[in-house]
């Protein structure tokens, strides 16, 4: 059969008729799909600005839906789920964000940091651990470090939270030296409780090396010696305290006097007490020298009369419920029941504050069981704030 060339004449202009009309149509598709994804993403955008956060996902759920391969929609819906509290679903947006091989490193670094977030919000410290981890070396790295520090202070791991604080402050990411004499701190009072007390010593040191300004450390270092039976290095190392960290003295004046009584210093104690008081009046101090002289029966009568001479530097009322508990009044008979009255009264006033949170407490803190702030509570009673 020969091959007629008059079909090939009307066959080409037919395919390209046909072609042409195919192009057409998948361009108006093309343009109608990029038509409903802009529209879906700036409806969802408005919800946001409107607060409406439903109706925001829910658009942009349709947005993603049109255009799958849009890294920002995918950010930003999973930024929603981690604020509405929908871990789950966070998680799922950014691993799928982490899956995808067209992903850029700066948009794979920002969706592992997003991921860590999320881990971080939904409180699973070990797999927030290790997506923090791979952040090293990324512009997220300082946060990553950060937020590491924080979950290793809330499982009290010391050594690795030290590890961490080492390497901030050798990037000059801020200074961390008071932040490790702490950690040294935590793990030196664990070696105590253990009966090391010759490692808990070391550690003490180092953490007064790393921080020579700090309080705590020294402090530590006066009741561990206290424990060993060694008043005079009690003595020599609050003697340091009150020359490096004299506001933190009012902590450590309990401390003070049971190392001058066992030492037959309480002379020297005394003035060394008397001396700070006067330059910085405090609660502690003052209850410090009352004790001190109220054991001397040739300064007992010296002893009330400290409360009202404080009376006339600070308007404390611990200090005049303190004066009047042994003060004879008219009608003795009541003085129980008003004694009972101003202890009740003063109680909260004796507390100390977080000056981060307001979070009070009986007893001082290095660290604040509310907020987790370091160095946060003054050492100082709520009334003489």
């Amino acid at each position: 059969m020969e091959f007629d060339a008059t079909w090939m004449l009307l066959g080409l202009p037919l395919a390209f008729v046909l072609g042409w009309l195919a192009s057409r149509f998948d361009l108006r598709q093309l343009r109608a799909e990029n038509r409903r994804a802009p529209k879906a993403y700036f409806k969802g955008l408005n919800f946001l600005l409107n607060e409406q956060q439903d109706q925001a996902i829910d658009a942009f759920i349709e947005a993603v839906q049109n255009d799958p391969d849009t890294s920002e929609l995918h950010f930003a819906l999973g930024n929603l789920f981690r604020r509405r509290g929908e871990y789950d679903r966070a998680v799922r947006v950014h691993e799928h964000l982490l899956s995808r091989g067209d992903l850029t490193p700066a948009d794979r670094e920002r969706a592992q940091h997003a991921l860590a977030l999320d881990f971080l919000k939904a409180g699973l410290l070990d797999r927030a651990e290790d997506a923090l981890n791979r952040l090293e070396g990324t512009p997220f790295e300082a946060q990553a470090r950060l937020a590491l520090l924080a979950i290793y202070e809330r499982s009290r791991d010391w050594s690795h939270a030290a590890s961490i604080a080492q390497k901030m402050h050798a990037a000059d990411q801020g200074d961390f030296s008071t932040r490790q004499a702490h950690y040294l701190c935590e793990q030196a009072l664990a070696l105590s409780v253990q009966g090391d007390r010759a490692g808990a010593k070391a550690l003490l040191e180092q953490a007064i090396a790393a921080a020579p300004d700090a309080a705590r450390a020294r402090i530590e270092l006066a009741r561990l010696q206290q424990l060993m039976g060694q008043p005079d290095a009690v003595l020599a190392t609050l003697q340091t305290l009150g020359e490096r960290a004299p506001a933190a003295l009012p902590l450590a004046a309990p401390l003070l006097v049971e190392a001058g009584n066992a030492t037959g210093r309480q002379a020297e104690v005394h003035a060394r007490l008397v001396a700070h008081y006067e330059q910085s009046p405090s609660l502690d101090v003052l209850e410090s020298i009352v004790a001190m002289e109220a054991a001397n029966d040739a300064t007992q009568a010296t002893a009330r009369a400290r409360y009202v001479q404080h009376l006339d530097k600070e308007r404390s009322l611990v200090a005049a419920a303190k004066w009047l508990s042994a003060e004879k009044l008219e009608h003795e008979e009541f003085h129980p029941q008003i004694q009972r009255a101003l202890e009740h009264a003063v109680k909260p006033l004796t507390r100390y504050r977080c000056a981060a949170c307001g979070f009070e407490a009986r007893q001082h803190f290095w660290q604040c069981p509310g907020c987790q702030t370091w160095d946060s509570y003054p050492a100082r009673r709520v009334e003489e704030l």
